[in-house]
């Protein structure tokens, strides 16, 4: 029989704030922390603005001359452990490290430690090249670092799938879970991606949104008047656990992970296949994975880009799985205050559709000033609204055609 799995603890670095309680209250609140971009000089790039992660300091979560050996993603993701483990309530002197694992997410990974150590080759010679530039750069180090700094022993992987990445690694450490490889697994997504490459790459596709005379105003899902992501960074942790596990050493439950569905489009290296047929399979396996009709769902955390044919298709996609029920549902993207964090994106958003259940409360999507007649759902408009919440999903959609949703249940 496959093990329930609960969710006890939550840890959050984000553009709106540090710490769970501080991201949630920015999230109900609409507080955006999209602004011009302070991290590289921004002049001749057609977009100046981005999510930056403000306040954050690496020597508050970890010893500072190991933090020198990390790319910044990686710090990111040791901290918001750390946070997640001491919400949690976690001793880890307690837990049985080898049934302790760590999954996690990132699309990009050390691609400041990338550009950095570049420049230092071109400028300077391959002998000035750090020892530690490979270990600092590749995509696992985080799972790697956070496994060291606490002594996990059990499943340790790096899920890479672009902007599902974040919600892939969730779903996987489920599944890791429910076939009792573990007892408890922290995971979620961690990136840092706002540098000069990353962002001129993004330019040169024509992703970004170019609304830099209105940062605040830039990120708008489901808008009529939306013209691309706005970028952002940070990682969302949450701490996944067995139920018994955690009901033995007296946790709070935040919630009951229910569902899991990944699909593939199979269509283009960038665009969402027409109609969102990819997303709306990854929503149908999650809810039968969870063992639940459409109509039980109460809350969708889209993944709402604020690009023209994501949010169109994740409508349609909507429309497609749910019926009539979709015009009863309540969705909000929050990408619209926090812009799209990439491969971390999933762990925050999952954190957002966690505390949307244990708190009943739907956050807003902001922004939503012109309706698209494509995008005709219930968006939850500039402010946040009180609704009991049974179940919630939350979609990731990623580059390469990559969907995936996991389902939360009210704890019982």
């Amino acid at each position: 029989m496959e093990k329930r799995v609960v969710v006890t603890g939550l840890g959050a670095v984000t553009p709106v704030g540090l710490g769970k309680d501080r991201f949630w209250a920015s999230i109900k609140d609409g507080i955006s922390g999209i602004g011009e971009i302070t991290k590289f000089d921004t002049e001749g790039y057609e977009c100046t603005i981005a999510a930056e992660v403000k306040d954050f300091v690496p020597g508050d979560f970890m010893d500072k001359k190991e933090a020198r050996r990390m790319d910044t993603f990686t710090q990111y993701a040791v901290a918001g452990a750390r946070m997640a483990l001491e919400d949690g309530g976690v001793d880890l002197g307690r837990v049985d490290k080898d049934r302790l694992g760590i999954i996690l997410g990132s699309g990009i990974g050390g691609i400041e430690t990338l550009e950095s150590q570049f420049r230092v080759l071109i400028e300077k010679g391959q002998s000035r090249i750090s020892p530690f530039f490979i270990p600092m750069m590749i995509s696992n180090m985080a799972a790697g670092q956070m496994a060291i700094a606490f002594g996990a022993r059990g499943p340790n992987e790096t899920v890479v799938t672009a902007c599902a990445s974040g919600t892939n690694a969730v779903g996987d450490a489920f599944r890791v879970i429910q076939r009792g490889d573990a007892d408890m697994v922290i995971t979620g997504g961690t990136e840092a991606a706002v540098t000069p490459i990353a962002v001129a790459g993004f330019c040169s596709m024509k992703a970004l949104s170019t609304r830099n005379h209105d940062p605040r105003g830039a990120s708008r899902p489901f808008d009529g008047e939306r013209d691309g992501f706005v970028l952002g960074e940070g990682c969302g942790i949450l701490i996944l656990e067995e139920l018994n596990h955690a009901l033995k050493r007296g946790a709070r439950i935040y919630a009951e992970l229910v569902g899991y569905g990944r699909t593939a489009d199979a269509y283009h290296i960038t665009a969402p296949a027409p109609g969102g047929a990819g997303a709306a399979s990854a929503m149908e396996k999650a809810l039968e994975d969870a063992g639940i009709t459409p109509d039980r769902i109460d809350y969708i955390n889209a993944h709402g880009t604020s690009t023209k044919y994501n949010d169109q298709f994740e409508t349609e996609a909507i429309k497609q799985v749910f019926g009539e029920h979709a015009y009863k549902l309540a969705i909000s993207s929050t990408k619209s205050v926090t812009g799209h964090l990439l491969g971390a994106a999933g762990g925050i958003e999952a954190i957002a559709a966690v505390l949307a259940i244990h708190e009943g409360f739907v956050p807003p999507t902001m922004n939503y000033t012109t309706p698209d007649p494509d995008c005709d759902l219930d968006y939850t408009p500039n402010k946040g609204v009180k609704r009991n919440i049974d179940y919630a999903i939350s979609n990731s959609l990623g580059f390469g055609g990559h969907n995936a949703t996991i389902c939360f249940k009210r704890f019982e």
